[in-house]
């Protein structure tokens, strides 16, 4: 079994030798044989295609694959090219900026190749968990709407530390977008598609250098990103709030014209029809979705 462990690269100068070098260390102390570091340099400006090279000649033959995009895709978009160019049973992706527990990632490749599973993710609800506050505010809502639509508990919905097999990620490829929501949206293919995943906590530290994530922008693009893949995996759970709150709500309307106006009015009528067009909506984007299965 061999595994690659992708690590998409953009203006990362000042994290990315140290981070590549903590991971040769721990996999070389490891004993696991047949890892490939795969570093996608993601259109980088800062230099950090230069230090990658300088990696890449130091390196050891088979140990480390550079790869160069001509201008900035997306995290999701350079961890795709890795996944691409890989022939690797295994994939392993963490970030470049010296965030995540790296000296995990042996643990991750024993974990999944051990217990048959699809993915492990390293959840980040350990021990030394520094978060921003910022960030942390949309997850609150985000996080337990990604378990109502699994269907179970996800503790962490976009780490950037796992580890999965690749055929399954490319069953998916097309599905997941070029950008940071790219760790969401396999999340939620794989557990909707009752492949085995496990989440296991890790820490998670302050980067290096300044981050990528703008937490508005990215928030709405994480939302619109969890409603399609929702309405393409799960479109009755989806919609189940929104059928609930408009029945209740005819039911509530309808109670009060027939008790207090004797009459049925036409708020009701169309309360009524809209939680009806609703639910039949869902149905039939539901069963196009087990027959597509």
């Amino acid at each position: 079994m061999k595994t690659s462990i992708i690590i998409p690269c953009y203006n990362e100068k000042h994290a990315i030798r140290e981070t590549i070098e903590c991971i040769w260390t721990v996999v070389r102390k490891s004993n696991i044989k047949n890892v490939e570091i795969i570093a996608v340099n993601d259109g980088s400006t800062d230099g950090s295609e230069h230090v990658l090279n300088s990696l890449a000649a130091e390196s050891q033959a088979g140990e480390l694959l550079v790869i160069h995009h001509n201008r900035n895709q997306g995290y999701g978009a350079a961890l795709k090219t890795g996944i691409r160019r890989s022939q690797s049973d295994y994939i392993c992706i963490t970030d470049a900026d010296g965030t995540y527990p790296n000296e995990r990632i042996p643990e991750l490749i024993r974990k999944i190749t051990s217990n048959d599973l699809d993915m492990v993710v390293g959840a980040r609800i350990g021990e030394n968990v520094d978060y921003s506050k910022i960030r942390s505010i949309p997850k609150m809502i985000l996080v337990p709407w990604v378990s109502f639509l699994c269907g179970t508990e996800v503790p962490d919905m976009n780490s950037g530390l796992r580890i999965f097999r690749r055929d399954r990620s490319l069953h998916f490829l097309k599905l997941l977008p070029d950008g940071f929501s790219f760790t969401t949206t396999i999340t939620i293919c794989l557990l909707r598609n009752r492949y085995a995943v496990e989440f296991i906590p890790i820490s998670y530290t302050k980067r290096i250098g300044k981050s990528h994530i703008k937490p508005i922008r990215d928030t709405l693009r994480f939302t619109q990103l969890i409603l399609r893949t929702g309405m393409y995996f799960a479109p009755m759970r989806l919609l189940a709030p929104l059928i609930a709150v408009l029945a209740v709500l005819f039911t509530i309307s309808g109670i009060y014209d027939l008790t207090a106006l004797n009459n049925l009015t036409d708020k009701t009528v169309l309360l009524g029809f809209a939680s009806l067009n609703v639910f039949l909506f869902a149905l039939l984007a539901d069963m196009i979705d087990k027959r597509s299965d």
